[in-house]
């Protein structure tokens, strides 16, 4: 048979094509930057960039935190600091070491410089005065020592945007050297140990959402189908058309991050949707009786068209995420967009020439006293048009309610948000917000105005009132600046006297420190803090994660202060910095999410108008997917989740994946009522024979994104909850609310002049609810 022999080419083309790219795919590199979720093209990044140019990333550096058995200044436990210290400065990718056992108090006498160190572990009948000194030194506390002084803090100065596998390297030597000392109450935070962390666990819980999805869809296939094939087929069909994704991801030099790592599990989970209505409408056509290739020719014909448009919806969902300026979020909507289109060609080509080439399967009967798929739906149509009129009117309030409760949602991020507050590394994250000055960092770029240098007097008083307002209001636990520079020299020129930590009060007392200042100018360290000219520098600090939302108004008020007190002909300010970057992704997210939402909208209004030319039509197939997306963000409200990053893209992404019943079913209506004209026996026969397809489609998305449930990954996990509870309010909403809108409100072009379809019920109607 001519059909063999192109089936046979079909499948031998796709194994050859899928074999070249498997290896591709196998290729695919692991990445978590958390400069990737910089937004792209924005402004503030470009100038972020030329000034960590200039004075470097504001990210690059480990704490480790370390508890003592008693009080920090126990001999014993100063020895092993001091020991772990030495031991750190010895590490490859390792700058710059600042420890409570280095820190030293610089006096300048004419005759040369001495550094008197603050603390003298190997001299005990000295640590009461070093204590005592170490408390009414400013900048020492909440930065190398905890307020109740049994903890201290290790700053570790790492090579730029350090990789993972040295930053494991680097670790594992670390924890296996504080193990050696003894030192066992540790914490751990920083960038690169963040960023490899992330990493692994993305590895750990791609293969396992991957054997969670492969299971779960064995299962709710085999007890669909009941045969070897209606399992096998499936699951070939979508694996392929996930390696094709991933090779093609490999090919245009994409990594695996933190929201592509969820490409897989989506595929195996939304791209069973063509899969399973087209096996669905075989099946029934062999149950029928209808002959093999005419019932795969019928599928295809049936199921053909509406399986293109819902891969359109869904496809267009991911890729309206293409805008978004944040280069994740971006990639996870063009490869998976990508990769609904490679399904449906698969489902399509494929899945029919396996079909052709396999005998005609024997289907497992129900017993006669067994309920078939039709009685059960034609029971449940006979309930709902009982109570049309209570469906309208709970959905109504449904609506009313949800848009109540979406008022409460608040945008707001904070840093490692996508790991739960229980995590190993949120709490070390909270335990050095807790003990010292925090984690987040704060960076203000400084700019003298022309004629100016940021060392005359007028300008470092400037800089000084902005410190103490941050200090002060702004909640800024440590910061560093020029100014800081210049007090610190001022005390070094004075003895080290902790009462000279101030300003000189005089420019001629001024005058002999920047003469010194000038010699040290090309210091590594006062590098990064004023330019060699002494015309910029920064104002960099730590403080605690307070979140987007009440940073934004933080800064806003500081730049109104700034506004009124600062005098922009000595000095010009700039806030910038990765946390600044990190705040603004959320700016966007609500126009983003509108965007992607309009689209999908946009494409299904055209596609009701293509099918019945009728507007009405058009809001008919609309409001069944708008409810279930509004009900999700009366669930984000009532519970308090927040509009983020991770949770922007839900609505998108439900509503191109939840519109793919609608269609199915408004399409077969469309073949429906091109036979028979009375309206309500076309919602009932497309109830009965699509209704299947639909229960069964839906759940299997709905287990398939509640395996994400699982995940360490907040992001992750919310991203499963919410699209699970969309698509299960989705169900209801086709089954119940879609047949009692088309009933109500549809009208054939024929129709138009004689009122609503449905008024009463009429004789048919009352025959159909007899039971």
């Amino acid at each position: 048979m001519p059909y063999k022999k192109f089936c046979f080419l079909v499948i031998a083309f796709v194994l050859a094509i899928t074999g070249f790219n498997a290896y591709h795919a196998s290729q695919l590199q692991f990445d978590y930057d958390f400069d990737h979720f910089f937004p792209e093209g924005d402004p503030d990044l470009a100038y972020y960039n030329e000034y960590r140019g200039q004075f470097g990333n504001d990210n690059d550096y480990i704490l480790l935190g370390i508890d003592a058995p008693g009080s920090v200044f126990e001999p014993t436990f100063l020895a092993r600091i001091d020991t772990l210290s030495q031991f750190l400065k010895k590490q490859r990718h390792i700058v710059e070491v600042v420890s409570p056992t280095t820190l030293k108090n610089p006096v300048i006498e004419s005759f040369g410089v001495f550094e008197i160190p603050y603390l003298h572990p190997y001299e005990p009948e000295k640590l009461k005065t070093d204590s005592a000194l170490i408390f009414q030194t400013p900048g020492l506390v909440n930065s190398f020592f905890s307020q109740d002084g049994k903890s201290v803090s290790i700053a570790l100065k790492t090579t730029p945007n350090l990789l993972k596998l040295p930053a494991d390297t680097l670790m594992q030597n670390v924890h296996a050297e504080m193990q050696r000392l003894k030192l066992t109450e540790t914490h751990v935070a920083g960038k690169a140990v963040a960023e490899s962390i992330f990493v692994d666990r993305m590895q750990e819980e791609l293969a396992i959402f991957m054997s969670a999805a492969i299971v779960l869809l064995v299962v709710v296939l085999w007890l669909t189908f009941r045969t070897w094939w209606g399992v096998a087929l499936p699951l070939i069909v979508v694996l392929f058309a996930i390696i094709w994704a991933l090779a093609i991801m490999k090919f245009f030099g994409a990594s695996i991050d933190l929201m592509t790592v969820l490409l897989p599990t989506m595929m195996f989970v939304v791209g069973m949707s063509d899969v399973m209505h087209i096996l669905t409408r075989y099946v029934t056509e062999i149950d029928f009786g209808t002959p093999k290739m005419q019932a795969i020719k019928i599928t295809l014909k049936e199921s053909g068209f509406a399986s293109l448009l819902t891969s359109i919806t869904t496809s267009v969902g991911f890729f309206s995420l293409v805008t978004s300026p944040i280069g994740p979020i971006s990639n996870f909507g063009l490869y998976t967009g990508t990769s609904v289109l490679l399904t449906f060609v698969l489902a399509y080509s494929l899945l029919p020439a396996m079909m052709i080439l396999l005998d005609k399967p024997k289907m497992h009967r129900p017993s006669k006293s067994g309920r078939s798929w039709f009685d059960i739906l034609g029971n449940l149509f006979r309930k709902v048009v009982l109570r049309r009129r209570l469906i309208l009117y709970v959905s109504a309030g449904f609506v009313l309610i949800s848009v109540a409760l979406i008022s409460r949602i608040t945008i707001n991020s904070t840093f490692l948000e996508d790991l739960s507050d229980d995590d190993p590394v949120k709490q070390d994250f909270f335990y050095f917000e807790e003990k010292f000055a925090g984690v987040r960092p704060f960076e203000m770029h400084l700019e003298a105005a022309p004629g100016k240098t940021l060392y005359d007097l007028e300008t470092l008083r400037e800089t000084e009132e902005i410190e103490t307002y941050l200090s002060q209001t702004y909640g800024l636990n440590f910061m560093t600046s020029p100014v800081t520079v210049v007090k610190a020299l001022n005390r070094s020129f004075n003895g080290g006297g902790n009462a000279y930590f101030k300003l000189p009060e005089t420019e001629k007392q001024l005058q002999r420190l920047t003469s010194k200042l000038k010699l040290l100018a090309k210091k590594d360290d006062l590098k990064a803090l004023i330019a060699e000219d002494g015309k910029s520098g920064r104002l960099t600090g730590k403080m605690p994660d307070v979140g987007s939302a009440k940073a934004k108004i933080m800064n806003a008020e500081l730049n109104a202060f700034m506004a009124k007190n600062t005098d922009p002909e000595l000095l010009q300010t700039r806030l910038t910095g990765t946390a600044l970057l990190m705040d603004k992704n959320g700016e966007d997210l609500t126009t983003n999410m509108m965007l992607g939402m309009g689209t999908d909208i946009l494409i299904v209004v055209l596609i009701a108008l293509g099918l019945f030319r009728s507007f009405r039509m058009a809001i008919i197939t609309i409001i069944p997917n708008l409810i279930p997306i509004l009900m999700i963000g009366a669930v984000m409200g009532l519970f308090g989740i927040n509009m983020k990053v991770s949770t922007s893209i839900i609505f998108t992404i439900a509503f191109g994946i939840a519109i793919d019943d609608t269609i199915h079913f408004v399409s077969k209506f469309k073949l429906v009522t091109l036979k028979e004209p009375s309206v309500f026996k076309a919602v009932r026969y497309t109830f009965k024979h699509a209704g299947k397809a639909i229960i069964i489609n839906s759940g299997i998305l709905v287990c398939g994104f509640f395996t994400l449930l699982f995940s360490s990954f907040d992001g992750t996990f919310y991203t499963g909850l919410l699209i699970g509870l969309t698509l299960i309010f989705g169900i209801a909403a086709e089954i119940f609310l879609l047949p009692v809108l088309l009933l109500y409100f549809y009208k054939p072009a024929k129709q138009k002049k004689n009122g609503m379809v449905l008024k009463e019920k009429t004789p048919e109607l009352q025959r159909e609810l007899v039971p």
